[in-house]
């Protein structure tokens, strides 16, 4: 063949016949524009595919991290109404305290014992609202929540221990 027949001008191909752009030999089979059309969608529907559920996983941890946030600002609010309670002694970490109420509607007032209703044989002087541990960090953890929280700082320690 001469030169003046072939279609393309400059270097051919030189690696491997799996890397190349276009077919080497005259069996492999005519790269037509249509299909590379069709590769491209497809492509593109895996893509949008891929994105939209890396988005969704993004919004379901937002939303995760909402119910977080919501969480501790109600914590941190009761927390707050907590200190304001009335208490005739030093509060001491890791101790427990009971919560009781002293009159009615707006001008109630709160206190903490270190009484708990049992101590007054099921007969406290107010009505009782609830007890609570004082942690380090001086927040409050409702006896109902005790056992959460003891094992979530369980797991920690253990995970810290094992050096991870």
């Amino acid at each position: 063949m001469s030169d003046s027949l072939t279609r393309y001008s400059g270097p051919n191909h030189e690696g491997a016949a799996s890397t190349s752009p276009y077919g080497q030999s005259r069996m492999a089979p005519a790269i037509e524009l249509v299909d590379v059309a069709k590769e491209i969608a497809q492509a593109n529907a895996l893509i949008g595919a891929a994105t939209a559920d890396k988005l969704g996983l993004i919004a379901e941890q937002i939303r995760a991290l909402q119910e977080q946030a919501r969480e501790i600002l109600e914590k941190a609010r009761r927390d707050a109404v907590l200190h304001t309670a009335e208490c005739r002694f030093q509060k001491i970490a890791g101790q427990t305290y009971h919560l009781y109420r002293k009159g009615e509607g707006e001008g109630a007032k709160h206190y903490f014992s270190m009484l708990s209703p049992d101590d007054w044989r099921g007969h406290p002087p107010d009505p009782f609202e609830g007890t609570y541990r004082v942690e380090a960090d001086l927040s409050f953890t409702s006896v109902e929540e005790m056992a959460q929280r003891d094992a979530r700082l369980s797991t920690a320690r253990r995970l810290l221990g094992s050096g991870l």
